[in-house]
């Protein structure tokens, strides 16, 4: 037995509220794992419609988001894992002299663009936090400036 409102997220399906949960944590690993969402669908156990209709749902696309957000810092974490061995990797094919020469270049060149991109990121991280400091200070500054003019006023109305 289904029961809908106007509201779709309220839609439950009669006496299987944790059944409906499990089936969406079910949807949301598939849909990481999967190609495609007919593929998904199948995965979970669930029509390609209820699927798509669950995509729709504000709280469904959170739940998704926060999957594939965990999903991509796993997967960052362990390229950064791996980072020191590329490094290293590319400078032994750089320094190689029985290394073809286009291959010698390409390592330089990704050394040099990949420690450049390093340098303008920290940068924009130094500017973004000053930027930041700097705009909490003009929110400090303007409330405490604000209290003064409000008080500046009263005083004015007070006199007239």
């Amino acid at each position: 037995m289904t029961t809908r409102t106007k509201n779709a997220e309220s839609e439950r399906v009669g006496g299987h509220g944790s059944k409906f949960g499990q089936k969406k944590e079910a949807a949301i690993a598939a849909l990481l794992s999967q190609r495609n969402h007919e593929e998904a669908a199948r995965a979970a156990g669930v029509s390609k419609r209820t699927l798509n209709r669950w995509l729709k749902l504000p709280e469904f696309q959170s739940a998704y988001l926060e999957a594939r957000r965990a999903a991509m810092f796993q997967a960052n974490a362990r390229l950064q894992q791996a980072s020191s061995a590329a490094v290293s990797t590319l400078v032994k094919v750089m320094v190689d002299p029985s290394s073809p020469a286009s291959a010698r270049v390409r390592a330089a060149d990704c050394i040099l663009v990949r420690g450049n991109q390093g340098l303008e990121n920290e940068d924009y991280d130094v500017r973004l936090a000053a930027l930041e400091r700097a705009a909490g200070s003009a929110k400090f500054s303007e409330g405490f400036l604000g209290s003064r003019d409000d008080e500046r006023d009263r005083q004015k109305n007070k006199a007239a």
